[in-house]
C-alpha cells in the first residue's frame, strides 16, 4: 500500500482523525525540530535539493517522525511505499523491490517507511540491507527506541541516524491554535476557542506529543459542541484526557512552594518526600530540566565534598533526562534523588565561596603578591615578578609554607570542611597540612 500517496487523495474527509488532517504537508507548516529544519540544518539542505538518503528517525511519539519522511518523500519526487512489521512479509517486499526496479529504470526514487523499525526482528532487517546497499530503496525507519540497540549494524551504518526533540510547550500551543482556527482540515468552521486554563493543561498532559493533544482536542470540542458551547473548558478536557490537573501554577505561588519542599526534603536527607515532591512536578507538567538544575545546584550547595560524586550524579542525571525524555527520564531523576536525599551533607563550600565574594567586595583588586605574579619577559623578573616563589613539588609532601593570598587578608580562612563524610578526610589532611608547616618553619 502506497501510505502517503492515499492520505493525499483522501486528505479532506472529515471522518479521518484530526491528528491526521492536520498532519503538515509541507516544511513551511511543519512545528518543531529547527535544530534539523532551521536554514542552514541537514533536513532543510536534503529537502531544498531534492536528494534523499536512508534515515533512521529517532524520537519520541507524536514528534513528527512520519511526518517528516512524507515530506522528504514529495521533495525528493520518490514513490513512497508503507511497510508494517504485523501486516507485511518477505512477500510484499519482493514485490516492492520489483517495482522499485521498474521505476529506478525510469530515473524515479522509492522511499520505504518502516515505522517503528524496531519492531522488525533481525532477519526481517536483513532483508532490507542489500536493496538499500545498491540503492533500489531509500530507507526511512522510525523509532521511539535506541537504534544502537534495536537495529542492526549493517544497516545501521548505511543510514544517516537523526535525532527528533520532545515538542516544547511552545509548539504545541502552535499545534493546538492551527488546528483550532483551520477551516478546511482543523475545527475552524465550529467557530471553537479554549480557556487558557484548558490549553495550558491540554499541553502539559500532552507531554510534547501532539497527537495526544490533538485527539483530546477532537473529543473535547465534540462535548462542547454538543453542549452548544463555543469554548472548550477545562472540564471537558479532562473528561477528554480522563486525567484531573495537580494544583501546581508553573508561574504562581504552587510553583516555588514545590520546588522549595523538593529541596527542603533533599536537605534533609528524606529520600521519600523528595521523591513525592518530584513527581507532583512531573506529572503537573513542570520542565524536568528546571528540576535537573536544581538537583545539580543543590549536589554543589548541600553536599558539596562531603560527597564529591554528588555533584556527578547530578549533572549526569541532567544529560540523561535530557537524552532520553520522559516518561523513562524519570528513573534517572529518581536514582539521583535517592542518592542526594541519602548523600552527606555539608554547605561548607558554599560558605567559603560566600566569605571570600564578601572580601572581594569589601576589599576591592587587591594586589598580587610579586612572588606569585607571572614572569614571562626579563623586565618583569627584573621588577620582582616571580621571586621566591616555592614550587610545591620541590617539597616533601608537596607541601610548602608560602603565602597565596594578598597580604591584607594573610591568614584567613573561608573554607572549613565538616565532620560529614569525604570531607572529615579532607578536615584530617589540612590539619596535616598545617603541622608539617609549622615543622619547616621550626
Amino acid at each position: 500500500m502506497d501510505l502517503f500517496s492515499a492520505a493525499a487523495a483522501d486528505g479532506s474527509k472529515s471522518t479521518r482523525p484530526l491528528a491526521e488532517r492536520m498532519r503538515p504537508a509541507t516544511l513551511a507548516e511543519f512545528i518543531g525540530q529547527e535544530h534539523l529544519l532551521g536554514p542552514g540544518k541537514i533536513l532543510r539542505g536534503v529537502a531544498g535539493a531534492g536528494k534523499l538518503r536512508s534515515l533512521i528517525l529517532w524520537g519520541p511519539p507524536g514528534s513528527g517522525k512520519t511526518t517528516l519522511a512524507q515530506i522528504l518523500a514529495n521533495s525528493a519526487g520518490a514513490a513512497c511505499v508503507h511497510f508494517s512489521a504485523v501486516t507485511s512479509g518477505v512477500k510484499d517486499l519482493k514485490k516492492i523491490i520489483q517495482e522499485a526496479e521498474q521505476l529506478q529504470r525510469l530515473g524515479k526514487s522509492t522511499v520505504l517507511f518502516v515505522d517503528e523499525i524496531h519492531h522488525f526482528n533481525k532477519s526481517q532487517q536483513d532483508n532490507f540491507l542489500p536493496h538499500v546497499e545498491r540503492g533500489t530503496l531509500i530507507l526511512i525507519g522510525a523509532t521511539t527506541e535506541n537504534p544502537s540497540f534495536e537495529v542492526i549494524s549493517p544497516l545501521l551504518s548505511r543510514c544517516q541516524v537523526l535525532v527528533l526533540k520532545t515538542l516544547a510547550p511552545q509548539h504545541m500551543g502552535e499545534i493546538v491554535e492551527r488546528a483550532l482556527t483551520d477551516r478546511e482540515r482543523g475545527l475552524g468552521k465550529l467557530g471553537l476557542s479554549i480557556t487558557p486554563e484548558g490549553r495550558e493543561f491540554l499541553i502539559q498532559q500532552a507531554q510534547g506529543d501532539c497527537r495526544v493533544a490533538l485527539n483530546a482536542l477532537e473529543s473535547a470540542a465534540a462535548l462542547a459542541e454538543s453542549n452548544q458551547q463555543k469554548e472548550i473548558s477545562l472540564a471537558q478536557l479532562q473528561e477528554a484526557l480522563q486525567k484531573k490537573p495537580l494544583h501546581y501554577d508553573k508561574a504562581g505561588d504552587e510553583h516555588y512552594n514545590v520546588i522549595s519542599a523538593f529541596i527542603k526534603s533533599l536537605r534533609g536527607s528524606d529520600a521519600d518526600a523528595a521523591l513525592y515532591w518530584m513527581m507532583r512536578m512531573i506529572e503537573a507538567g513542570e520542565d524536568v530540566l528546571f528540576i535537573a538544575r536544581r538537583m545539580v545546584i543543590f549536589a554543589a550547595e548541600d553536599i558539596g565534598n562531603a560527597d564529591p560524586r554528588a555533584l556527578q550524579v547530578a549533572v549526569a542525571a541532567k544529560d540523561a533526562v535530557d537524552f532520553v525524555g520522559l516518561p523513562e527520564g524519570r528513573i534517572p531523576l529518581a536514582q539521583a534523588v535517592t542518592y542526594l536525599a541519602t548523600a552527606p551533607k555539608s554547605n561548607a563550600s558554599y560558605q567559603a565561596m560566600l566569605a571570600a565574594a564578601q572580601d572581594v567586595e569589601t576589599h576591592g583588586a587587591l594586589a598580587v603578591p610579586l612572588h606569585l605574579r607571572n614572569a614571562p619577559t626579563g623586565l618583569m623578573k627584573n621588577l620582582g615578578y616571580g621571586k621566591d616563589y616555592k614550587y610545591a613539588h620541590n617539597y616533601e609532601g608537596h607541601i610548602v609554607d608560602q603565602q597565596h593570598l594578598p597580604e591584607e587578608l594573610s591568614g584567613r580562612k573561608y573554607y572549613t570542611p565538616s565532620d560529614a563524610g569525604y570531607e572529615k578526610q579532607i578536615t584530617e589532611r589540612l590539619k596535616f597540612w598545617d603541622e608539617a608547616k609549622k615543622k619547616s618553619k621550626a
